[in-house]
């Protein structure tokens, strides 16, 4: 009760925002949950992406063709591809796109990739380019090679 109290306080001097009414639904419409078919439903209990705070919040994509669910096989490249349209689908379902992209993080399987994933990348983003980080990472969903996930601004 003492917390709530301080916490309608503060949101009455304007030093909470939103302001709090005590309604926790309000919280709740502050997101958006973004789904899509033309791109891979999630395969485990979260969305391919959700909106908040004018942001995109994309998850990690790997390179599962839509329609089958399965894994593209081949080279980091045509992984890369395909995991890169999957992310593109989902912004565009969420009313974003790559060029409205901030920030991404690229999981890789083998470092030695870096550049033929690099060369894929930039056939997707323009400058300026988004920040990112890219890691090394033990294992992928799916034995996958790569998998990237992403922030952007949402529609306007």
């Amino acid at each position: 009760m003492r917390r709530r109290n301080a916490l309608l306080v503060l949101g009455s001097l304007g030093l909470l925002k939103p302001r709090l009414s005590g309604n926790i639904g309000e919280i709740e419409d502050m997101k958006q949950e973004v789904k899509t078919d033309k791109a891979p439903k999630a395969i485990g209990p979260y969305s391919q992406a959700v909106i908040a705070n004018g942001f995109v919040f994309c998850s990690g994509q790997i390179s599962l063709d839509p329609a089958t669910g399965e894994l593209i096989a081949g080279p980091i490249e045509d992984q890369a591809r395909q995991v890169l349209r999957n992310l593109g689908a989902v912004l565009e379902a969420a009313g974003s796109s790559f060029d409205r992209v901030v920030k991404t993080t690229i999981f890789l399987q083998d470092m030695n990739d870096f550049g033929k994933v690099n060369q894929v990348y930039a056939e997707f983003f323009k400058t300026p380019f988004p920040a990112r980080a890219t890691v090394q990472v033990a294992r992928l969903p799916r034995d996958a090679k790569v998998e990237i996930e992403a922030v952007a601004l949402a529609k306007p």
